[in-house]
């Protein structure tokens, strides 16, 4: 399995997620002609696409999804609070092409299982994406699959998320901001505290401790931290720090190597597999 960041930050999220069989957007919050370059780029195009899946509403996340729906007419997976604000955001969308999904409830696209995943944030009813192989259908062989994750947009995290992501061999996960470069920045206060309040972002402390938590409990080989604030973070404080968290937390990485790496806001990056 393939997990390919396009975009994402906070100006603007798309991931492509695939295997042989099944191609799928997660997010379309850039513009539908970088969608595409971004897909040219691994010999791919939207008209190969089979789905789009949203997190939430936010226009970050879904910027760009009503050209894409209007000249691919790609089915659209999201919770029903999403599609309601989607539709409110957008209503020339056809509605046909909108699939209700619900959080922890697990669906099938051809040979991608997905599991929705309930997270913390301002929005109508976000999740996140864990994915796994045909091969992993049978629960009985979960621990021993290959499976990624697309986790963004986490105010905060518990046991419930570690839970769900455990076992996880290649994530995209938020780094949204330094906590000291958001309190000493710009911002107005009330932005500030929306960011670290717990609808908000994780900071790149909390990915830190979250991906800690998730190599200590087994398969994960591959992170890429993504949505990174362009106020308030930028990659190389990001890398060290979740870099520095790991090792305190994980003594130094040693039972296997984690490959580490950073997702950029305005540009594709090398492709992470599962």
């Amino acid at each position: 399995m393939v997990l390919y960041s396009i975009a994402s930050g906070s100006s603007g999220n798309c991931i492509y997620v695939g295997l042989k069989n099944t191609k799928l957007l997660i997010d379309t919050g850039i513009s539908a002609k970088r969608i595409e370059e971004g897909l040219n780029s691994i010999d791919l195009s939207l008209s190969d696409m089979d789905a789009v899946l949203i997190t939430h509403e936010h226009s970050d996340h879904i910027s760009g999804l009503k050209t894409v729906s209007k000249k691919h007419h790609l089915p659209l997976y999201a919770t029903r609070g999403t599609l309601q604000e989607i539709n409110k955001k957008n209503p020339d969308i056809d509605t046909a092409l909108f699939h209700e999904i619900k959080c922890d409830r697990e669906f099938t696209l051809k040979d991608i299982l997905i599991d929705p995943i309930r997270i913390s944030h301002d929005a109508a009813e976000p999740v996140c994406y864990r994915f796994y192989s045909a091969s992993c259908f049978d629960r009985a062989l979960r621990d021993r699959c290959e499976s990624a994750a697309v986790c963004t947009d986490l105010g905060t995290y518990d046991d419930y998320i570690v839970d769900k992501l455990s076992g996880v061999s290649s994530i995209l996960l938020e780094a949204n901001h330094d906590i000291k470069m958001l309190e000493a920045g710009p911002y107005p206060y009330y932005l500030k505290r929306r960011i670290l309040g717990e609808k908000g972002h994780l900071s790149n402390d909390s990915a830190g401790e979250l991906l800690s938590e998730l190599y200590n409990k087994g398969n994960l080989r591959s992170v890429l931290l993504g949505h990174l604030s362009k106020e308030n973070n930028y990659a190389a404080l990001a890398f060290e720090t979740v870099r520095m968290q790991l090792n305190m937390l994980c003594g130094g990485q040693k039972d296997r190597k984690l490959d580490l790496n950073i997702a950029l806001r305005d540009s594709p990056v090398k492709p992470i597999y599962a």
